[in-house]
């Protein structure tokens, strides 16, 4: 439960009680330290990124750390999943041959992503962890990181170079401005908008839930009543929108570097 919504249940607030209504906003995204380590605050957030991270690496054991014929039913679901992200995604963008080696990131990323943000619509936890900017700004660095290290890897420094830039001498005269824009887009905007498109919406999505679980809360009273119902059933229908943006989202980040790996490995740009 977010800090708002504690704060509207708490204190009893109720339109027609003569107390404003609690609205969400950047308070509801910030939580008291549980205990300080070194100087280093460990939060609600960050418990949620462990306890995810856990319960991941706990379901993939279980899966196939003894991996059978017949499968049981954990591991059918890991295997689903696995080649979901493999075939799907991987072998879609990258080929099997060159895209291979890349199946165990990309499937971890997909999962970790989706777990961290389901925590908004479980009971008690109630919040994603990735609208908190800094846990899809580290996903995104480690992909902008292998982006760039492949391109130098595969193309040297001069094709490096003509690749971030879109290097093409048919473009005459406007090539120069072509390839500063080129590498503005790539080296710059490009890192920016894979971590924002995902924390922007995670962050909405549970702003809006917020928004109307206190509406539900605080228009329960008198005439009120009526009002709260319509709220409370939108709450329900952002839940269900939400969990469909949340598997949709750790799906759009996970092809976007698929994407990236794919103009780092391509002969020709």
């Amino acid at each position: 439960m977010s800090a708002d919504q504690t704060l509207a249940f708490e204190t009893n607030c109720h339109i027609f009680d003569g107390c404003g209504f609690p609205a969400p906003g950047l308070h509801s995204f910030v939580f008291k330290p549980i205990f300080t380590v070194a100087g280093i605050e460990f939060n609600k957030a960050m418990l949620l990124a462990l306890l995810g991270s856990i319960a991941i690496i706990w379901f993939f054991w279980a899966a196939f750390g003894k991996a059978k014929v017949v499968p049981g039913k954990i591991q059918m679901i890991g295997e689903a999943g696995y080649d979901f992200i493999r075939r799907g995604v991987v072998y879609e963008t990258l080929g099997k041959k060159e895209g291979e080696k890349y199946v165990p990131l990309v499937v971890s990323l997909f999962f970790f992503i989706w777990v961290m943000n389901l925590w908004s619509v479980i009971p008690l936890a109630q919040f994603p962890v990735t609208s908190i900017i800094a846990f899809p700004a580290g996903l995104a660095l480690i992909v902008y990181v292998l982006w760039v290290s492949l391109t130098f890897k595969r193309h040297g420094l001069v094709g490096a170079f003509k690749n971030f830039t879109g290097y093409d001498k048919s473009l005459g005269p406007v090539l120069p401005l072509a390839m500063t824009i080129e590498l503005f887009s790539n080296l710059l905007v490009r890192p920016f908008t894979h971590a924002v498109r995902l924390f922007a919406n995670m962050f909405a999505g549970h702003l809006l839930i917020v928004m109307f679980t206190i509406a539900s809360w605080y228009l329960l009273n008198g005439i009120g009543i009526a009002y709260a119902s319509v709220s409370f059933l939108m709450t329900i229908v952002m839940v269900v929108f939400e969990l469909f943006i949340q598997a949709v989202q750790a799906y759009v980040f996970v092809l976007l570097t698929c994407f990236y790996i794919q103009g780092a490995l391509a002969e020709e740009h």
